[in-house]
């Protein structure tokens, strides 16, 4: 695609640090505001993002920070609970990954009352994690040490997964709380009964190259979709069909509308691009280029995508 044909985000807020990591919770927050986490150099910032798609009253995008934490070291992946809510007793609770091979459960109600829990077990770095869906009860967690790992809410390991390569991308079923989604490196990714703690179903890359991410359609379970070496690439469940896009790094499913996904790439580079794509089309809808960018997170209900980046948080909108 030519660079003169991507767009500058639709909204951005400043920040004080680089974003590593930035997560808009896939859960109501029980008030119009979405709530958005971002994680940087021993930080991770909790705020509201309200966009004027939502209130005609705001102008472009309302942020407010609701509390910064202190976070050991740098964040690199990091999920929200579904017990995370504002009406009646405000609570916020996330995990963290960070290079010291620990998750950290944090859990606060924005006043005095500020919990951190420490869970060790992985060998190595840990990739990717996620939060039960339905009652937020679970962590489950991927490493380079070749294994899923299942921790409950006071930091004890309930189970492990042995991998036959690197883990990198684990997603939890929206309903079915003994459905897990494992993806690993070599290329496989495999459909778990947590309560055999057995493979049910496996899909495959072929020859692509290393998978380096994976998302579940979590409003249509019977598409996954994964970034293959130098590919993007979609498997229908039912039909274990997969097509093939260009050179991306991560992959993640629209919540708003299952047809619509976004990729990020080209790493490493003094402006990074991020494309939207749509099942019905052949090209991208659009191409989002700013500075070299971290993370990628839909927002709950509206089209629109969020991208860390140098000292700023960039969205880009698009239509359904």
């Amino acid at each position: 695609m030519q660079e003169d044909s991507a767009h500058s985000p639709s909204y951005t807020v400043p920040c004080e640090d680089y974003v590593h990591v930035v997560e808009f919770s896939p859960f109501s927050s029980g008030v119009p505001a979405s709530l958005l986490a971002y994680g940087g150099n021993q930080y991770v910032v909790v705020g509201t993002c309200l966009f004027q798609e939502e209130d005609m009253e705001v102008e472009g995008v309302e942020f407010n920070v609701l509390r910064a934490f202190h976070h050991e070291l740098r964040v690199d992946s990091l999920a929200w609970s579904p017990e995370s809510r504002l009406d009646r007793v405000p609570t916020i609770r996330l995990c963290t990954a960070a290079a010291d091979r620990k998750l950290r459960l944090l859990t606060s109600d924005l006043q005095e009352r500020h919990e951190v829990k420490v869970m060790e077990g992985h060998t190595s770095y840990i990739n990717h994690l996620v939060f039960e869906p339905t009652e937020g009860k679970q962590v489950a967690s991927v490493s380079d040490d070749h294994t899923c790992r299942l921790w409950d809410l006071e930091g004890n390991e309930t189970a492990v997964l042995r991998l036959r390569s690197p883990g990198i991308s684990v997603c939890w079923h929206p309903e079915e709380m003994f459905k897990l989604m494992v993806a690993e490196k070599k290329g496989t990714i495999r459909f778990y009964d947590l309560v055999t703690q057995q493979a049910i179903l496996s899909l495959d890359c072929g020859h692509c190259g290393p998978l380096m991410s994976a998302d579940w359609c979590l409003t249509n379970t019977i598409k996954v979709g994964g970034v293959a070496g130098n590919d993007w690439l979609i498997w229908d469940i039912t039909r274990s069909r997969w097509v093939e896009g260009v050179y991306v790094v991560l992959f993640r499913w629209s919540l708003a509308n299952e047809n619509l996904f976004a990729t990020t790439g080209c790493p490493g580079k003094i402006s990074s691009q991020l494309f939207i794509h749509h099942l019905g089309h052949p090209q991208p809808v659009m191409i989002g280029s700013s500075a070299v960018g971290s993370g990628l997170s839909w927002h709950r209900t509206l089209p629109l995508c969020a991208v860390g980046s140098d000292r700023k948080l960039c969205f880009w909108m698009t239509e359904m």
